[in-house]
């Protein structure tokens, strides 16, 4: 712990969530640090703790809700691990004078790599022929030709904002046609713009999807949209599980409404449904997107970044749109 405890001096910050040395190990007096890895672990605070703290890092998928924020009443900001942040109530944030920041940037072409490799390993098989040529059958019989490719495919994005121009610039090198969806044209974006998801869907043969979670788009991706997507159709998901409709997506899977999937998240994280495990044209990761050392460094040393900016008195690097810096 850095710092002294209760002096006048002292920034008393709360790292919520998994332990991670870039963010233990990124603070020298005058910081004073309080560490709580689940939401269980708050009510071990002490009243005379709670009222002193006036950061809060929040360092994983941690629920960080208005209720969970009203502990502190001398909290200023949070900065939260993660270029979503839907795990962070930031409407209680804007209420209430609070900073809420996030860390872009730093993860947009490691992610952007894995979106393309998922979709790339879905298309052509790659999990399924590791598998095939580990159990020894190669020499036995050939491996049969994959259904997908990515050499015939139109790709419509779900979302155009730095994930999705970095995905789509991935696309053009491989000389894939891209257009996307969004609420409203991207600026300085020349893909064409569908403003409506489902005439989208039944313009491409591919879906990646890379958009905020949270309420607005809760199982955008449906059974409508998978129907319209069609039977060689293939759905990327490396944005939230909860914009797809998981129930949905293993019917079509089943059924052959679409010809496969690669998902990197989930609805109810770890916990992955078993229809899913089962099936033979899904690819399944485990939330692995940003999931590099030197990239997790990075996003972890912004979350640190961040707070030190404010307690210096300087604007934060990247505070989210909801809950613009105040003057100081």
């Amino acid at each position: 712990m850095a710092g002294d405890a209760g002096s006048a001096d002292a920034i008393d910050l709360l790292i919520y969530g998994p332990r991670k040395p870039v963010v233990d190990d990124g603070f020298a007096a005058p910081y004073v640090l309080h560490r709580c890895e689940q939401q269980a672990d708050l009510d071990g605070l002490s009243d005379e703790v709670r009222g002193r703290i006036r950061g809060v890092a929040v360092t994983g998928l941690v629920p960080t809700s208005g209720a969970v924020l009203s502990r502190f009443p001398r909290l200023e900001i949070v900065s939260s691990f993660g270029v979503g942040y839907d795990h962070v109530d930031a409407a209680w944030a804007a209420q209430n004078d609070v900073v809420v920041t996030n860390t872009p940037d730093v993860l947009t072409e490691e992610v952007a790599d894995t979106a393309l490799g998922l979709l790339i390993a879905t298309l052509r098989e790659f999990i399924r022929a590791d598998k095939y040529v580990r159990a020894g059958l190669w020499a036995s019989q050939p491996y049969p030709l994959s259904v997908g490719s990515l050499r015939d495919r139109k790709v419509g994005i779900v979302g155009m904002g730095r994930i999705g121009q970095a995905i789509a610039r991935r696309l053009d090198a491989s000389l894939v046609p891209v257009v996307y969806h969004s609420r409203k044209p991207a600026e300085g974006v020349a893909y064409q713009h569908y403003p409506d998801l489902i005439a989208m869907a039944k313009e491409v043969d591919t879906l990646v999807v890379i958009i905020p979670g949270g309420a607005a788009t809760n199982k955008l991706i449906n059974a409508e949209v998978l129907q319209a997507l069609g039977p060689r159709g293939v759905l990327i998901n490396v944005a939230r599980g909860s914009v797809v409709d998981e129930t949905a997506l293993i019917a079509a899977l089943k059924s052959g409404t679409i010809l496969a999937a690669g998902l990197d998240v989930f609805a109810d994280e770890p916990n992955v449904p078993e229809e899913l495990r089962t099936l033979g044209n899904v690819v399944l990761l485990p939330h692995i997107g940003s999931a590099s050392v030197v990239t997790r460094n990075a996003m972890d040393q912004l979350v640190v970044d961040n707070l030190k900016a404010w307690f210096d008195g300087k604007p934060p690097l990247t505070p989210i749109a909801e809950t613009p810096v105040r003057e100081r």
